[in-house]
């Protein structure tokens, strides 16, 4: 077996300086020996991050020279990962042509360009034009964004949202496509959530407000100033997010307002766009519903009438209300389904089922389906809604954790399909010399978390293999199989790379996300440690041996088991970690509070919500005691996840852990929630995530069968 690491520090980690701040909270009194790192002018600093604070400036800049220095012999290491990470994505890639009426829209990339192009060509072939290209609008920026684009019903305009700081206030710009110059019209402080009405001069957007909140829709025309655009919804309730969407017929714009349980949905005619909005059905706590359109009905997907899995209804469109709802798909316990799209003949759903996804297609005329399903043992399955809705043609993408992504379209009335699109790896892959499996971990109490897994076929499996174990668990969303380059570098290594599908999630249908939120939160970090034990158990690896990795939400479940269970983990990588989570939810005026609470609880209320969320709140629950490897990524104008949060967490981690593995912060001074902007910069990221978790497993220089590469400071 490989020789544990020890961890050999070149120099003197930061110390913050401890100014505790203390409030009262249900007769608690919460003291926070590190709130001074949270910029009291926050809300400028996303917008402008020169203006943070010179103090935490130098602090965090302190921590990312020590992570540097720390991680100084990976650095060889880290160039080869992220060269050969590289290696394996197409440099000239494009996406398959989406048709819609004279044209088709795609995405592509240049050889060495970091970011897509938006262009279209004749619908039946013919030259590419260019509409939009990313390397040439983010020349100069350190950071750059795309958040969206729509072009018109006409085709003759491209509307499209910028971010430049990573702090997601997007500007929206609209360019006509025939002389390629930029319209007066500019739109700031959106969430780049936009659609256009039929008439191509009418522009619908989501403003976001100072506490960067999506809260106000409006409606904008062109040659107009936005200072005159018409709000015509606003929310009141700040703990709603509002976003808008288009039924696929287009005939109508749907407003949606919703937080984590509840949604409600108005419709505006695409066709009047100054007509007012149609409410379809009142909120209701827990009642969730997404419209589509169909001739003179509306087809809503619903968990309406204990559907918890959902059930898709039918309601005239003249009378949407819910006393004239009547059920075509009904609800069937543990079919989870997923998403719903009405073209011209057909109703197509995605739904899941004993954990693996299909499509269903429901012919209107005659009310006969058939489905669309895969035979191995763990794989992803995505719909493409397109543009068009008068079509037989539909698309899906399919990939497995060994199999690169497939693109097929295919003919509902014949059942054909014709693949579109194979991903390729430049650099070689060759499916056959990995192996994904699916376990299932008994859970504390009588459920069984699933596991996937992907090794290469010359692993050992004796148990002296490391793991890199991922979680996310929360918001109900699903980690799928599906194919990722990035993991081979671990994986020709020596590594097996596991997904923990833990509650939280929806893998096992809508009560598995409610037994993983709330008063059931914990449930989440003890189907992680479950899973992690299961494979020690298993004989795949032992415990000391797996390094834990989870972003945002995923990196409060990293925070929360080191904290349960440290001795089973040798490290642990948070990306962007959600864990100061009781003072986040205890603060209304952050960015996502409100909205969050329905999540997590509401601790300013309730005295209930309180205690769970400090009861396992990773930097409330810091003790001192010894704990893994930890690396920290955090970026500073992240809007989610606070660059606070993680910086307070390792100096809390520094001044408490009795252990001398490393503890670690990086911040990405120039980015926010999503990391390194740019197809190629985003890998150097997770290439130091990666030689961390080699480093830590002492695989660093270990000649494997899969993949020999030089250690530190040898020749390549």
């Amino acid at each position: 077996m490989t020789t544990p690491f020890q961890a050999s520090v070149p120099q003197a980690a930061p110390q913050a300086t401890k100014e505790p701040m203390s409030a009262t909270f249900h007769g608690v009194q919460l003291i926070d020996p590190y709130a001074w790192l949270r910029d009291d002018d926050w809300q400028a600093v996303m917008r402008e991050p020169d203006r943070l604070s010179p103090r935490i400036r130098t602090y965090l800049e302190a921590e990312n020279a020590y992570t540097k220095g720390v991680l100084g012999d990976t650095e060889e290491l880290q160039h080869h990962l992220f060269e050969e990470m590289k290696g394996r994505i197409k440099q000239d890639d494009s996406t398959v042509p989406a048709p819609h009426g004279p044209w088709a829209y795609f995405a592509r990339y240049i050889t060495g360009g970091q970011y897509a192009q938006i262009c279209r060509c004749p619908r039946d072939g013919g030259e590419i034009s260019v509409l939009l290209d990313g390397n040439m609008e983010a020349e100069g920026t350190a950071y750059w964004s795309l958040g969206g684009s729509d072009h018109s019903p006409d085709h003759r305009l491209l509307a499209y949202g910028v971010d430049d700081k990573g702090s997601e206030y997007y500007t929206v710009r609209i360019r006509d496509l025939a002389t390629a110059q930029e319209l007066a019209d500019v739109i700031p402080n959106t969430s780049a959530d936009m659609v256009w009405a039929n008439d191509s001069k009418t522009l619908f957007y989501v403003r976001l407000d100072d506490n960067h909140r999506p809260r106000q829709v409006f409606r904008h025309v062109l040659g107009t100033v936005t200072e005159d655009d018409v709000l015509i919804y606003e929310e009141a309730d700040p703990a709603f997010y509002v976003s808008l969407g288009q039924t696929q017929s287009n005939r109508f714009i749907t407003i949606i307002a919703h937080d984590h349980e509840t949604s409600e949905v108005h419709l505006v005619d695409a066709n009047d766009p100054a007509s007012p909005s149609r409410l379809i059905a009142a909120r209701e706590t827990g009642h969730e519903y997404s419209v589509e359109h169909h001739g003179e009905e509306l087809i809503i997907l619903t968990n309406s009438a204990d559907a918890e899995d959902f059930r898709i209804v039918e309601a005239p469109l003249a009378t949407p209300e819910r006393d004239s709802w009547r059920e075509t798909v009904a609800h069937k316990p543990g079919r989870l389904i997923l998403d719903m799209v009405a073209y011209a003949g057909h109703l197509v759903r995605l739904e899941r089922e004993d954990g693996l996804p299909r499509i269903v297609v429901r012919r209107f005329k005659d009310e006969a389906e058939h489905s669309v399903a895969f035979d191995e043992e763990a794989y992803s399955l995505g719909l493409s809604h397109g543009y068009e809705f008068g079509t037989q043609i539909i698309r899906f993408t399919y990939s497995s954790m060994t199999t690169p992504a497939a693109v097929y379209d295919y003919d509902i009335e014949s059942r054909s399909r014709t693949l579109r699109k194979q991903q390729e790896v430049p650099s070689g892959h060759d499916p056959a010399n990995y192996i994904t499996r699916r376990l299932h971990a008994p859970a504390h109490d009588d459920e069984t978390v699933p596991v996937t897994l992907l090794y290469h076929k010359d692993t050992p499996l004796d148990g002296t293999a490391p793991v890199l174990l991922y979680g996310y668990g929360s918001y109900g969303i699903s980690m799928p199989a599906s194919f990722a380059t990035a993991r081979l570098s671990l994986v020709d290594r020596g590594f097996i790379y596991a997904i923990a599908h833990v509650r939280g999630g929806k893998e096992k249908g809508y009560r598995w996300y409610k037994d993983g939120k709330r008063q059931a939160k914990t449930n989440t970090f003890k189907d992680f440690i479950s899973a992690g034990e299961h494979l020690t158990e298993a004989g795949l690896t032992q415990r000391g041996r797996i390094v834990a990795q989870g972003g945002s939400a995923g990196g409060m479940l990293m925070g929360a088991v080191a904290n349960m269970a440290p001795e089973l983990f040798t490290g642990i990588v948070a990306n962007v970690p959600f864990v100061d989570v009781l003072n986040t939810m205890l603060d209304a005026d952050l960015p996502l509070t409100p909205p969050e609470w329905t999540e997590w609880g509401n601790p300013i209320e309730s005295a209930a919500d309180f205690e769970t969320i400090r009861g396992y709140s990773p930097y409330d629950n810091v003790s001192k005691q010894s704990y893994p490897h930890i690396l920290a990524v955090a970026g500073l104008t992240d809007p989610r996840v606070t660059y606070w949060e993680p910086a307070k967490w390792i100096a809390r981690l520094r001044e408490l852990n009795t252990s001398d593995n490393l503890v670690l912060l990086r911040t990405n001074m120039e980015a926010g929630h999503g990391g390194a902007s740019g197809r190629f910069e985003s890998l150097k990221e997770t290439a130091l995530e990666y030689a961390f978790a080699l480093l830590i497993t002492g695989k660093i220089g270990d000649s494997t069968p899969n993949a020999v590469w030089p250690a530190p400071h040898s020749s390549s």
